[in-house]
């Protein structure tokens, strides 16, 4: 796994009036501190990525649908440079995935229907100077691929 990166298996209490899942508490070791939360969402076959942020450490979960979630490490004085990390996360494997700084990511919608990802970032979001760096998702020196493998 690459240095820093975490996951933790996400339990989902159901009863008769529904289900409740906890994604993330202050008081455990993933948690960092707080920035913000947001929703995003991808249509099925979309990618999203690739992108970096130099301060923030996202903390993202699904909650609808289904993602391939890669992480790729590119960090020069990183013991993991070069490793690539690819969770399948949301309503099938519901975990929590924590991404540090300077860590490319993204990620591909798929499922059937449209995935509903929630990102716990350490940070809010800067306006002016936003701490997110893009990279194509397709034309880039990133050795992944984001076609389906089958087998």
């Amino acid at each position: 796994m690459i240095d820093g990166v975490a996951t933790k298996k996400l339990r989902v209490i159901p009863d008769e009036r529904g289900r409740l899942m906890e994604v993330l508490r202050s008081d455990e070791k993933l948690f960092v501190k707080f920035g913000q939360v947001y929703m995003t969402t991808a249509y099925p076959g979309v990618v999203k990525g690739w992108h970096y942020h130099k301060k923030q450490t996202d903390h993202f979960a699904v909650i609808k649908g289904m993602i391939k979630l890669v992480l790729y490490d590119n960090r020069d004085d990183s013991t993991t440079k070069g490793e690539i990390n690819e969770f399948f996360v949301g309503e099938h494997n519901p975990i929590l995935v924590k991404i540090p700084p300077m860590v490319l990511h993204g990620f591909k919608c798929i499922s059937q229907q449209e995935a509903i990802c929630i990102n716990i970032p350490t940070e809010v979001y800067n306006y002016e100077q936003p701490d997110e760096f893009r990279v194509d998702p397709h034309e880039n020196d990133i050795p992944y691929k984001w076609e389906r493998r089958d087998g």
